[in-house]
């Protein structure tokens, strides 16, 4: 009964998690992220940013951020989406974001290059009512070191997405990830964040929509799974034919 309880208070806003019965999320570590536990920050994925990122290809980003606004608009993870000085300097926000959320009346705008800075910014993260934060944006050595070492020191737990993250250089980037690690980020990438708040293959509900967003956004583990359903699709097709 005990058991049934803190799942119930783990996990309540969480349903359909485990149609399997075997299966129990009670038994994941506090760590782990699922849908309810947290609230995804998107920092400054924006055009004059991306401009000057050295760190990984573009494209890459691109996809990455994609993948993330994605999974957080299909798990309905609270997301808060902030830009810099937008239409000032440094443009509009990535495509691959604003397709998930479109209504660019609910972006925070700030001056600072510490979101944790703005006003506005920290009044909506503590609305989520999170503990658990997860990062991504540009520059990961500015606006999301910045951010992630001063929710750190408010007492939240703060994971960053290192691949949805860019930087002026890879060391410029590798350093920002070593300080914050040791400071107590928890680092991620950005497949792992979709797959560990979805997390059970026996969630039918979304099993349709994890595996398009994997496909669209996931590089050569989505060309795997667009090559094994079209190949189980020709061979069905052949088979009828016979």
């Amino acid at each position: 009964m005990l058991a049934l309880f803190i799942s119930a208070l783990t996990f309540g806003q969480w349903t359909q998690y485990a149609p399997n019965p075997v299966n129990d999320p009670a038994n994941a570590a506090k760590q782990v992220l699922n849908p309810a536990n947290h609230a995804l920050l998107l920092i400054d994925h924006e055009g004059q940013m991306a401009f000057a990122v050295e760190s990984q290809p573009i494209e890459e980003l691109r996809n990455n951020a994609g993948l993330i606004a994605g999974a957080s608009k299909l798990f309905e993870v609270p997301t808060i989406i902030t830009t810099v000085a937008e239409k000032q300097f440094s443009g509009p926000i990535f495509p691959e974001i604003r397709e998930y959320y479109p209504d660019e009346s609910t972006y925070i705008d700030r001056t600072t290059m510490n979101s944790w800075e703005d006003k506005n910014f920290v009044k909506a993260v503590e609305a989520t009512g999170k503990k658990k934060l997860v990062m991504a944006g540009l520059w990961t050595e500015v606006c999301i070191n910045l951010a992630a070492l001063s929710a750190l020191e408010d007492g939240y737990e703060v994971y960053v997405i290192s691949d949805a993250s860019g930087a002026v250089s890879q060391e410029a980037h590798d350093m920002a990830m070593a300080r914050m690690i040791q400071a107590g980020v928890i680092p991620m990438t950005s497949m792992q964040y979709m797959l560990e708040v979805y997390r059970d293959w026996a969630r039918s509900d979304q099993y349709v929509e994890v595996n398009e967003l994997a496909k669209r956004y996931g590089g050569a583990y989505g060309l795997g799974i667009d090559y094994i359903k079209t190949m189980q699709k020709w061979a069905k097709e052949a088979e009828a034919n016979k």
